[in-house]
């Protein structure tokens, strides 16, 4: 690393300096082919078909698959096979940069277009008993993209640059996508993937083709099964728990005890929760731990106000007749120019149709858009922290903030949280396929054309296949199509349409501790920095609140692993991360190749 010369304590903005200097000159790969026609082509074709595919897991089970370690696996494996068939025509490899461009493209697909669809929009349809106009939710679901790709260029910055979060699965993508096209020097990290990829898709075909194996293991009993205190059969999450970090594993286990074994029994026999299982809790649960979340990631942003500042600092440029010059790292990042016109544009586009099709006034709009931005701070970090990005907390925070603000209409609270909830996820998720490329040494600017022209390609496959899939309204809420994510929208929508006074008052007592909690603890860690390790960490605990008690049970176990690895089996360490990155690639692909299976095939 490079070092100080001086030994002077350098200040925060001198430290990012000096760790940009570092990974321009080790990590960066300059101009090395990435941005090719082939490889956006290739990236479209991947996208289209996982936007497809977590439509239609979307709609049965309310999660989505991950797109970048399945589009990297399949390109790569495609691209072999075409060489081999064509050689004449397909001459030469595509390069790892070229793999990861390709892959920036279908993850805008997967990620930007699906995620409102199979919550907030279906919601809708549930709620009207129409769907929206065909070319309506074409330019929705345009607009909302490319709001939700520029909102992931100031998060960039701040959280992978600065902060480092661990991102689990684009880390796990990084270690894949150089097992891929590794020297000799890795084949032993190599053959540890590959390895543990097997495991992983054997485990996933056994669970998911059998019947008789359910998802879960009610290993603690029926009763606090219940309570969705039981094992599950996937091990994506405990991968995921073993990159993401021991603090923040304990921390959510921690929260889950205290969630559904401690407060849910005993609101359960108080009448205040009517129904078990994960969404009947998660009803009032959420209030709580979405509290949690936003507020310490606006007091986390706040406390680093200045870096984040300067990171805006360069918008003023637009306005400017005067141009200065850039430094190298400015170069090579998104400007923040980018930022303003694709919010401009994303927005301009939202407003109208939010105008002349809800007919619901532009300042509404505004206001989303800009709330976007916050909440996109917490959805940003959780997904770096835990891996899990809480899209339908978020949406609905926002669904309570227009119950508040306009109540007594149920499609004002509806939309406004599928703007929210749509940047804020989509801005995530990408912020994923970004540390995948700070890793590789990418060029953040051909990233993220990669992922714009990614929007086109999802939007293409995912609305005509909405309407395909859901001809009628009847069909969400079926068996065949249970919608869960859509159900919890439209009924929190239908619920506080009659104003935030709808709430339990144990809920909004809940929402004013987590508040308290969300502030206090990063402020323990800023003034108290020795003490941080004997507390929880918030995003942590808040996330706790809105999964199932079996995803951080999972989390944890991955983490206590990897610890014990660290303190007895140092030798092992080397294999911790290509281990995790194979049983998430495994999972991924094979839950992707059952799904095709199960449609083309009806097994």
């Amino acid at each position: 690393m490079e070092q100080n010369p001086t030994n002077v304590p350098l200040s925060p903005e001198e430290k990012y300096e000096l760790e940009d200097r570092e990974w321009l000159k080790n990590v960066y790969q300059g101009d090395a082919k990435q941005l090719t026609v082939r490889a956006i082509v290739m990236g479209m074709i991947i996208g289209g078909l996982m936007s497809l595919t977590n439509l239609y897991i979307g709609l049965k089970t309310g999660w989505g698959l991950g797109v970048t370690i399945t589009a990297c696996v399949l390109s790569f494996s495609i691209w072999k096979l075409l060489r081999t068939a064509f050689p004449k025509i397909f001459k030469t490899d595509m390069t790892m940069l070229e793999n990861n461009s390709m892959k920036s493209t279908a993850s805008s697909a997967g990620y930007t277009t699906g995620g409102t669809m199979v919550s907030a929009i279906a919601a809708y349809v549930l709620i009207t008993g129409q769907h929206i106009d065909f070319w309506v939710l074409v330019g929705w679901t345009v607009f909302l993209g490319i709001a939700g790709v520029v909102m992931a260029i100031p998060m960039k910055k701040q959280m992978i640059n600065i902060e480092k979060l661990p991102f689990p699965s684009g880390t796990a993508t990084a270690e894949t996508l150089k097992s891929l096209y590794a020297g000799e020097e890795s084949r032993k990290q190599t053959r540890t993937l590959l390895g543990f990829s097997v495991i992983g898709i054997l485990l996933t075909l056994v669970r998911d083709l059998f019947e008789w194996i359910k998802y879960t293991y009610a290993i603690f009993g029926e009763k606090l099964a219940q309570y969705t205190v039981s094992m599950e059969t996937s091990l994506i999450m405990v991968a995921a728990g073993g990159i993401m970090g021991w603090r923040t594993a304990w921390s959510i286990l921690f929260g889950a005890i205290l969630n559904y074994i401690v407060l849910a029994p005993v609101l359960f026999d108080k009448g205040i929760i009517t129904e078990l299982g994960y969404r009947g809790i998660n009803s009032w649960s959420l209030w709580f731990g979405a509290s949690v979340m936003v507020s310490s990631g606006f007091v986390s942003f706040l406390m680093q106000w200045k870096v984040a500042l300067k990171a805006f600092s360069s918008v003023k440029d637009i306005f400017s007749k005067k141009k200065r010059e850039l430094s190298e790292i400015e170069k090579v990042e998104v400007p923040m120019s980018w930022f303003f016109w694709g919010i401009l544009v994303g927005g301009t586009g939202i407003a109208l149709i939010m105008l002349f099709v809800f007919d619901i006034p532009v300042w509404v709009s505004v206001l989303a858009v800009i709330l976007s931005f916050f909440l996109s701070i917490v959805a940003c970090r959780a997904t770096g922290e835990t891996d899990t990005t809480p899209v339908g907390a978020l949406g609905q925070v926002t669904q309570a903030f227009y119950g508040v603000l306009r109540p007594g209409s149920k499609v004002t609270t509806l939309m406004t949280a599928s703007i929210t909830s749509g940047i804020a996820g989509s801005s995530a998720d990408l912020l994923t396929d970004l540390k995948t490329g700070y890793l590789l040494g990418a060029n953040p600017r051909k990233m993220f054309i990669a992922q714009f022209l990614g929007i086109f390609a999802g939007t293409a496959v995912i609305v005509p296949a909405f309407y395909l899939i859901v001809p009628t309204p009847d069909v969400l809420g079926s068996d065949y199509f249970p919608a869960p994510a859509a159900q919890v929208w439209s009924k929190v929508a239908e619920l506080l349409a009659q104003g935030f006074s709808a709430l339990h008052y144990t809920a909004k007592i809940a929402m004013l501790v987590g508040v308290a909690i969300g502030i206090i603890i990063p402020l323990v860690e800023k003034w108290a920095p020795k003490a941080s390790k004997y507390i929880p960490s918030a995003m942590g605990l808040g996330l706790a609140f809105t999964i199932p008690f079996w995803n951080s049970l999972s989390m944890f176990i991955g983490a206590l692993i990897v610890l014990i690895i660290e303190h007895r089996k140092k030798d092992l360490e080397e294999y911790v991360i290509p281990a995790a990155s194979g049983i998430i690639a495994g999972e991924s692909l094979a839950g992707v190749f059952i799904i095709i299976l199960q449609q083309v095939m009806g097994i």
